[in-house]
């Protein structure tokens, strides 16, 4: 299985947090799994860091790197399969991981019950 984890999931793991589902943790510790990072979720805890909303380690960088995950770019298709989202969700990051999620064919680890509406394959984290 390919999954995508959603920022929420991504920082939860990280964080080794207990609030992560084990499905969740099974998922994402399995050798035969792919467990993708987009690019969306790097650039959104970006800006909350920059925002002050969090904290993050000074060589996050680094820290994704260490991980076994793959690195997912967003690309112009996945901008057009945004654009053909419904309005079910307003967030743009999530509606970005939605879009990469169907073009990309990824079951996306996430705690927000909005995800479903979209016909996607969802984890609960």
């Amino acid at each position: 299985m390919n999954v995508l984890l959603d920022t929420h999931a991504l920082l939860w793991w990280l964080d080794d947090n207990s609030i992560m589902s084990g499905k969740a943790r099974k998922a994402i510790s399995n050798p035969d799994n792919l467990v993708f990072v987009s690019a969306a979720s790097v650039w959104e805890i970006r800006i909350k860091e920059a925002l002050g909303k969090i904290t993050i380690p000074k060589n996050f960088q680094a820290v994704l790197e260490e991980q076994p995950f793959e690195m997912l770019a967003i690309t112009v298709d996945h901008a057009h399969a945004l654009g053909m989202l419904p309005m079910i969700h307003r967030d743009p990051f999530d509606r970005m991981l939605i879009a990469q999620a169907r073009i990309e064919k990824l079951t996306i680890i996430t705690h927000d019950g909005l995800f479903k509406k979209y016909h996607i394959p969802v984890i609960k984290a």
